[in-house]
């Protein structure tokens, strides 16, 4: 079994965003409309603000790999409770493939960048996209009944972002959820997340 150590030496530094983002459309796609109320995983969003979430946050990394700030870049996650774009179906896969696409630059993993109203060495940055990727993608799949496969090395770049300590006091995650040693690294990710990897819906 990797250890943390292990994990964390081994995150690839620029990192493909794309088996991640296909794994998170994947689930998105299997949503049904009556699905959209429904609890999930993130208490203070229902299915459909998670999508909400994942389409703008797709744009805003999408910009801040390319290094071009405005409102999408500068605007705090939290202002105000997304709402779902009425064509979200097509809208999404398609922000994530140009997030995914977006961090294939080399130029975007180098030197500063901005998001979410606070910047950041761009090689954080790409791997905090992909994190918030992978967990929102978790939020939906365990939300919705559907499985969830994302592939190992995107697992392990996540880890490696969320493992303590590494994003300092105000890191926007936790706290943290006790997950054994030995249990699966998806487990290990989502509780470092602050979620619960056992959470059902009621």
């Amino acid at each position: 079994m990797d250890t943390t150590e292990d994990i964390r030496d081994s995150t690839p530094e620029p990192f493909d965003l794309a088996p991640v983002c296909r794994e998170t459309a994947r689930v998105a796609a299997g949503i049904t409309e009556e699905q959209l109320a429904g609890a999930t995983p993130c208490s203070a969003y229902a299915v459909r603000e998670v999508l909400a979430h994942l389409l703008g946050l797709s744009v805003a990394f999408r910009d801040a790999a390319r290094k071009e700030p405005g409102p999408t870049t500068d605007t705090p996650p939290g202002a105000a409770l997304p709402v779902l774009d009425p064509e979200w179906r097509a809208a999404l896969p398609r922000g994530l493939d140009a997030l995914a696409e977006a961090w294939r630059a080399p130029a975007a993993w180098q030197g500063e960048t901005r998001v979410g109203g606070v910047g950041l060495p761009g090689a954080v940055a790409g791997v905090v996209a992909l994190n918030e990727v992978l967990v929102h993608g978790w939020d939906l799949a365990r939300a919705t009944g559907q499985p969830y496969h994302p592939a190992e090395p995107g697992l392990r770049a996540s880890y490696g972002l969320l493992a303590p300590g590494t994003l300092g006091p105000d890191a926007p995650f936790g706290p943290p959820v006790p997950v054994a040693d030995d249990a699966p690294l998806l487990d290990r990710v989502i509780g470092l997340s602050g979620r619960h990897p056992d959470w059902r819906p009621e």
